[in-house]
């Protein structure tokens, strides 16, 4: 998996300056060295997109990644992780799924406003629809809320 590369977060005045797709945030690179509970086999685990922001009302920056295999071919499934680093820890480390990639979903309008994360998923009616066309789309949004993250957005597919 990609780290914080020298091209992608360089000091600007003072400051990290974030290049979308290239890895890093605005707070840096928090999911450099982090091992997500993501099966990729021979191939290497890839974050498509993060956000940052307070979603527990802690005063410090949770992080969610949305991670994928990288696929050669056809569109693999999103995994959205919610990261978190400890006071003295080197690396974040995953402390909730919010999208699990055996679920087939491809996330899409993703963000991490006002303390929820919002995405839009893309999926699959049955077994039997190609990886390539997704035929579902849905709209989710969790909050964290008595000490877990809840999906606040109903379940509410439609076809595309």
């Amino acid at each position: 998996m990609p780290g914080c590369q020298a091209r992608a977060c360089a000091t600007a005045a003072g400051g990290l300056a974030w290049q979308p797709g290239a890895g890093c945030g605005p707070l840096g690179c928090p999911t450099a060295g982090v091992t997500f509970p993501l099966q990729c086999g021979p191939v290497k685990a890839v974050v498509a997109r993060q956000a940052s922001g307070d979603l527990d009302h802690d005063g410090r920056p949770e992080t969610v990644a949305v991670v994928h295999c990288d696929a050669s071919m056809g569109t693999p499934p999103d995994g959205v992780y919610v990261l978190t680093r400890t006071d003295g820890a080197t690396t974040a480390r995953v402390v909730a799924t919010l999208v699990d990639p055996k679920d087939r979903y491809t996330v899409t309008d993703f963000a991490v406003r006002g303390g929820a994360v919002t995405a839009t998923l893309l999926g699959y009616s049955s077994p039997d629809v190609p990886n390539c066309c997704p035929d579902l789309k849905d709209s989710a949004k969790w909050q964290w809320k008595n000490g877990a993250f809840l999906r606040t957005t109903p379940a509410q597919a439609h076809s595309v």
